[in-house]
């Protein structure tokens, strides 16, 4: 059996990739598997790591406005599905799985005008131009929220699964592990992290809060600033007095986050799908400040399903300060119920056999 991936630019759509790679191997162990994706991306890094052959393709998505870089984005367009084609013919897949970002929308057409069963997934709440335009050519559609489906044409209804997003869901026990971080039984802790890369809002918010609520109250409370705004903010933290306080942890990144999310009370964090996905398979009460950078505001999307539901609270970046924030985590901090209320109602959107339902049914498409 052979399986051909095809997903990239973020690791939102790399992760889940390589996790439904890695568990149709797992249910396979013949199985050959191969990526395609783009040079620029963080796929370039990912699957070689993760063990995988990747082939590239030249590929760039549009401007929404006026712009001569969308002319060279449609001669990709064309000749990216070119490439992809070759790559696809060499590789001789009995199957081609994407999962999103420019470079699926080459690979996945190639593959269906060469008869080959495609399987699409869209990791958001609201699918994305690629996923759209392909449904068409795909053999199932694999989506991550119930509201997604709606969003659909009539005419690839019958195509649709839910199967929700595909994480490694490492199970930690809530007790066990504060205890190992050396949290007290009945301490309220606090987690914070706005990606692997950092987001410059989340952290100035985040030190804000901090300086206003969570050094003066005691309150335990780790954050991740991410790579980019590492230098900046680990100067910034001696500047206000944030260094060498027992109850504070600020670090470039967190190495153990299922550890330290399930030992959470309360988390805040931005709302990509795959986050989504993590916090409510462990259940945990979280204030989403959604990244205003992405396409389509998907962030936003996503986060706006979980809280309708109240199991959520989501501020926008541009309605949010230090204040705010401290303030509602306080709030919830003195009001243990509404914490178990939020826990309580995230849960119904945990979807931790994500993965191998996907694998079952890519396994089925191919035999």
């Amino acid at each position: 059996m052979r399986v051909l991936f095809c997903g990239g630019g973020t690791g939102g759509h790399v992760n889940p990739a390589i996790t439904i790679a890695e568990t149709i191997k797992s249910k396979m162990p013949d199985t050959e598997i191969a990526f395609i994706g783009t040079e620029h991306g963080i796929e370039s890094s990912l699957v070689p790591k993760a063990g995988y052959p990747i082939s590239y393709v030249k590929v760039k998505g549009f401007k929404r406005s006026l712009s001569l870089s969308n002319i060279s984005a449609a001669f990709r367009a064309v000749t990216s599905v070119w490439e992809s084609r070759r790559i696809i013919k060499k590789f001789a897949p009995d199957l081609v799985i994407g999962t999103g970002g420019y470079v699926s929308w080459p690979t996945v057409k190639a593959a269906s005008k060469l008869k080959i069963p495609c399987l699409i997934h869209e990791q958001n709440a609201y699918p994305g131009v690629t996923t759209k335009m392909l449904s068409k050519y795909a053999d199932k559609i694999c989506i991550s929220f119930e509201e997604s489906r709606k969003l659909f044409d009539e005419n690839v209804q019958d195509k649709i699964l839910l199967t929700g997003n595909p994480i490694n869901a490492f199970h930690y026990d809530y007790s066990e592990v504060r205890k190992e971080l050396g949290i007290k039984e009945k301490e309220p802790y606090i987690l914070s992290y706005g990606g692997s890369m950092g987001a410059d809002k989340v952290n100035e918010y985040v030190f804000d809060m901090m300086v206003n609520y969570s050094v003066p109250s005691g309150i335990r409370h780790s954050h991740a600033v991410g790579r980019v705004g590492w230098e900046k903010y680990s100067a910034l933290k001696k500047k206000k007095g944030l260094d060498n306080k027992k109850n504070i942890e600020i670090s470039e990144y967190i190495y153990d986050m299922p550890k330290r999310q399930t030992a959470a009370d309360i988390i805040i964090a931005r709302a990509g799908a795959i986050t989504l996905a993590e916090l409510a398979y462990r259940e945990k009460a979280v204030i989403f400040i959604p990244s205003p950078n992405v396409t389509e505001d998907h962030q936003y999307k996503n986060a706006k399903v979980l809280a309708d539901a109240g199991a959520a609270i989501v501020f926008k970046e541009k309605d949010l300060n230090g204040e705010i924030l401290a303030s509602t985590v306080k709030r919830f901090i003195e009001n243990p119920d509404e914490i178990k209320k939020m826990q309580n109602a995230i849960a119904r959107f945990a979807l931790p056999d994500a993965a191998d339902k996907i694998a079952g049914i890519a396994i089925k498409m191919i035999r």
